[in-house]
């Protein structure tokens, strides 16, 4: 129970890690966690979508892709240009103590190598997550968002995951609250 503590004090440190990305965007802040929660439930959406996987095998690759951070931090696409870090040992000390630390590390591995339809869904998922994110920025102004959509875009491996893509770009982000009922929004719902 001891080693099952330590493990769930380690993932919570990824509400304190931040991406750091959105440092080179110039806008928006968000933590690991913050990420992987709605990378699951993109993900979960996207396996709906296909129909055809097992719909918690890609939530269950979506939670835990990036535990691995808790100890080598988030690494951007500058910062792996010159860091080499050693995800595998990462994975390899915590599934050690885990009673369940042979499906954590097949978990990984199995996200890592990205074969499987599902690993697929899940690294969209991901990248997805991403354009949600640069979508926001952009409807805040942020001018930098429209260069990086194309990198994410580009990194989608499944259809319904691009066509997806395409509607977040297309969609105003504000609009899923801020509908066309103006009398509601100058009243306030008051009769």
């Amino acid at each position: 129970m001891k080693n099952l503590a330590n493990f769930l004090f380690e993932v919570g440190m990824l509400k304190r890690t931040p991406r750091t990305g959105f440092q080179f965007l110039g806008s928006g802040a968000e933590s690991v966690a913050e990420h992987s929660f709605r990378t699951a439930l993109i993900g979960y959406t996207l396996a709906q979508l296909d129909g055809q996987v097992d719909v918690g095998r890609v939530l269950q690759l979506c939670l835990f892709h990036d535990i691995p951070e808790a100890r080598i931090g988030d690494l951007n696409y500058v910062n792996k240009k010159y860091v080499k870090v050693d995800e595998a040992r990462a994975v390899e000390d915590l599934a050690r103590q885990l009673p369940f630390g042979d499906d954590y590390r097949a978990t990984l591995q199995e996200f890592m190598v990205n074969q499987t339809r599902e690993a697929q869904l899940a690294h969209d998922a991901d990248q997805l997550e991403m354009v949600l994110s640069l979508k926001e920025y952009k409807d805040l102004g942020n001018r930098y968002a429209d260069e990086w959509y194309p990198f994410s875009l580009q990194r989608l491996q499944t259809e319904v995951a691009k066509e997806l893509a395409e509607t977040i770009w297309e969609t105003d982000s504000s609009k899923w609250w801020f509908d066309d009922d103006a009398e509601w929004w100058v009243k306030g719902g008051s009769e």
